[in-house]
């Protein structure tokens, strides 16, 4: 059978070709026409066996089909690790290089900036893993609610890393109505569980038995005690010609101190761990693949998904506790049916350890024993009081990670010491600087200062006004007689200095004072003393008046005399019982009589509509003022107190 034969459209078949593949595995073959009709699918197989091209081909095939406007995203990929992520996208890359679809991974570790770029410019597929997804999701930086399929790969191994309740929090996200597959090389209680919820009448697709290991991998076990494992590693790998080895250790300490010891044999190593930096990781990594690095030593996190090409050999540093991890430790060589190794190093304490893989995998592993560091310690190994196996690395990775904080604090604490003694010195130099200089003086006044400077610059470089060239031809100065007229002496007049009236008034000159003349300011002392005189036009006679009104055909208006008012009433008011109130009306009584002597008669004021009452003494002077004979305003300056105060000098 092709891949032809499965139903794939031709530019998927041609990528394919490009990457070398002829025939599918027997986990494609049986995954991809149920995933192209839509239908859920549980795969269970190990690694190696080409489980990603089982579910990105069906994936790009049904996306291309039925293109959406806007780049949603349409299909979901959770990993349990980031390299795994990486190598999932890179496989959709190349097998979707045909197609117009557009597929981002997501990942954390590093900065989220360019991924929300990647997002905010439309992404069909996304491949994520679960802690930056929820990451993302929580800032409302992506929207899920048109994925159409969902891909759980690795499921156990998220089971194993604390995933699984990222899982299910993502699923309440997602819709109802969407196309799930899900693979995983083993299949405990709880992914069973996950499934049973999960998915709608799965098409079940099992290669081979759960955990069993692939065929064509040697399997070797070598006892040799604790202190000279890194010794025969570095052993084997001359002995079998190794070209590259991944090495697999229990801890992240146990990682470094392998690959420290690594290169003081002369093989080049790198590590690799959640303590890396993912881009240190990245760097290992693509290291190790180009044949820069020889020996690249890891631990479980890159046990699952890492697709090395033409790995030859793995090695166990340690026995995983869990039997199924072994099963994925080795399935990084021997991937898409080619040949690899896997050599484990057993010491006393780990024996229990590979009886539970040997049950696993249910068969016993061949012993090595032809090397030059055979096993000398035949001691039990330490428990605690829990019955507990001491394990002596843990204790050496606590002790290293107690005193790598130590260093870190200290260095953290000496270069905040640094920083503070710095700016202590840079601030005793700045008082230095601002004691031995004088007191500055405030803004505002050095702006005004510098303005004044200006403009008196500006007054020096300002030239003088030119003459005209017939005012240049004549003498400097000339008699002016209307100024001898108006002073009785005659004065010389600068030329420019008379008023040019033009047309409109010839042979009239007017003079322009000098401000500076004393004469001069006296004069215009006086003329704003003196009394304004007001220039009225001449009123015709009043016989040419009414001529005029005749022959307009106007008639005068009869002017009504006013008819006097009688004079009110006065006012009385009613009797009443309060002693207060009949001595306010005798007091409004006496107010309302006519005061002696000759009083200014003025308009009667009209009625109003409630009667008066008594007021008090304010309002009886307001009225009283009202009656005065109003002093006719001054209308002239003469008139008025003159407002300069007379000056005595005491001689």
């Amino acid at each position: 059978m092709t891949f032809r034969d499965l139903g794939l459209i031709a530019p998927i078949l041609r990528a394919l070709d490009d990457q070398g593949y002829s025939r599918p595995s027997p986990i494609q073959e049986k995954a991809i026409p149920p995933a192209l009709d839509g239908r859920d699918v549980l795969g269970c197989a190990q690694t190696g066996t080409g489980k990603t091209c089982a579910f990105a081909a069906p994936i790009l095939q049904r996306l291309n089909a039925a293109p959406a406007p806007g780049r949603p995203i349409r299909a979901l990929i959770l990993t349990p690790t980031r390299e795994l992520a990486i190598q999932i996208g890179e496989s959709f890359d190349a097998y979707g290089k045909n197609l117009p679809l557009r597929c981002t991974v997501i990942f954390g570790g590093v900065g989220q900036g360019p991924q929300v770029e990647a997002l905010k410019r439309g992404v069909d597929i996304l491949v994520a893993t679960p802690g930056r997804l929820g990451d993302l999701y929580q800032q409302k930086l992506l929207d899920l609610s048109s994925v159409e399929i969902l891909v759980l790969d690795e499921a156990d191994r998220m089971l194993d890393m604390g995933f699984i309740h990222d899982v299910r929090k993502i699923l309440k996200w997602l819709p109802e109505q969407k196309q799930t597959m899900l693979f995983s090389a083993t299949m405990p209680p709880e992914i069973t569980d996950l499934v049973n919820s999960l998915l709608r009448r799965p098409v079940r697709v099992a290669v081979d038995p759960v955990s069993s290991p692939v065929e064509a991998i040697r399997q070797h076990v070598c006892f040799v005690d604790k202190a000279n494992k890194t010794k025969l590693i570095a052993y084997l790998m001359e002995k079998l010609r190794v070209k590259n080895a991944l090495v697999f250790t229990r801890t992240k300490h146990g990682a470094n101190k392998v690959a420290r010891d690594l290169a003081k044999e002369g093989i080049s190593a790198a590590a690799i761990h959640g303590n890396k930096s993912q881009t240190a990781r990245q760097q290992a990594l693509a290291d190790f693949k180009a044949g820069r690095v020889r020996c690249l030593v890891a631990t479980d996190i890159a046990a699952r998904g890492l697709d090395i090409e033409e790995l030859s050999h793995v090695f166990n540093y340690n026995l995983p506790e869990v039997p199924e991890t072994y099963v994925h430790r080795i399935g990084r060589t021997g991937r898409a049916g080619r040949g690899g190794e896997a050599v484990s190093l057993c010491d006393f304490g780990e024996k229990p350890l590979l009886k539970d893989i040997e049950k696993l995998i249910g068969r016993s592993v061949p012993v090595l024993e032809d090397h030059p560091y055979p096993m000398q310690v035949f001691e039990a190994p330490k428990r605690d009081k829990n019955g507990k196996v001491i394990n002596e690395e843990d204790a050496e990775a606590r002790a290293a990670a107690r005193e790598l904080k130590r260093a870190r604090d200290e260095a953290r604490q000496a270069a905040a010491k640094e920083k503070r003694q710095a700016e202590e010195r840079s601030a005793q130099r700045a008082l230095q600087v601002l004691q031995a200089q004088p007191a500055e003086e405030p803004p505002e006044k050095k702006r005004r200062r510098r303005k004044k400077k200006k403009s008196a610059e500006a007054a020096q470089e300002a030239p003088a006004p030119a003459l005209s060239p017939e005012l240049e031809l004549e003498e400097d100065y000339v008699p002016s007689d209307r100024y001898a007229a108006y002073s009785g002496r005659p004065r010389m007049t600068r030329p420019g200095s008379l008023l040019d009236t033009g047309d409109a008034m010839p042979e009239t000159e007017f003079q322009r004072p000098d401000p500076f003349a004393g004469d001069f300011i006296m004069d215009a002392t006086a003329r704003l003393l003196a009394p304004r005189k007001l220039t009225l036009t001449p009123e015709p006679p009043r016989r040419e008046r009414r001529e005029d009104r005749k022959k307009r055909g106007e008639t005068r208006p009869v002017r009504e005399k006013p008819q006097a008012a009688p004079p009110p009433e006065p006012e009385v008011s009613a009797p009443t019982k309060s002693k207060k109130r009949r001595h306010q009306h005798k007091g409004a009584q006496k107010a309302a009589e006519p005061a002696p002597g000759p009083v200014r008669q003025s308009a009667p004021e009209p009625p109003r509509d409630e009667p008066k009452k008594a007021g008090s003494k304010k309002r009886r002077s307001r009225r009283a003022a009202a009656q005065e004979p109003r002093r006719p305003q001054m209308k002239d300056s003469t008139e008025q107190k003159s407002l300069m105060k007379p000056f005595y000098l005491d001689l």
